[in-house]
């Protein structure tokens, strides 16, 4: 039997060997567990931005609060610390949405490259990625918080 043979999909959508089936099925599996490990590490990036744009939030507002009361003669400084840490969440969240999409792309397009040699049968395609779009929810989060914040405005009233 030639290498031909084991590299050309049988017609029924298998290999004509089976430890060249097998291959093609672990290859196809390993995207999948490369597509979660990627998802895991959006997941870290959004874990340590929404920390980031929370503690922001809560330390401007705190600051803010201990002013109106005239408590505090002036917060300034303190509060520039809160919005900077809110601008250094939504800055690490938009660098992990752009690392995310780039890796995904690439491999999507590394499986069709295999797929086109028949080393894969790439018949499951990716699914849409939850945490990206959870990612993209907590940057708008973000980004109202900072518009809040800068300019004294809030979406709830």
């Amino acid at each position: 039997m030639s290498t031909d043979e084991h590299r050309v999909p049988a017609k029924s959508g298998v290999f004509a060997d089976a430890s060249t089936e097998l291959s093609a099925r672990r290859t196809g599996m390993s995207f999948q567990r490369t597509r979660m490990s990627a998802d895991r590490t959006l997941m870290s990036v959004i874990r340590t931005s929404l920390s980031l744009i929370g503690f922001g939030f809560t330390i401007f507002q705190f600051f803010e609060k201990m002013h109106a009361a005239d408590v505090l003669k002036s917060s300034a400084d303190p509060r520039h610390f809160g919005q900077a840490l809110v601008w250094l969440g939504i800055a690490a969240l938009v660098v992990g949405i752009g690392y995310h999409v780039t890796f995904m792309l690439g491999l999507r397009k590394e499986r069709q490259q295999m797929k086109a040699d028949g080393l894969v049968h790439a018949d499951s395609a990716f699914p849409a990625s939850m945490t990206l779009m959870v990612s993209i929810l907590l940057l708008g989060i973000g980004v109202m918080a900072v518009l809040s914040m800068t300019f004294h405005i809030s979406p709830f009233g």
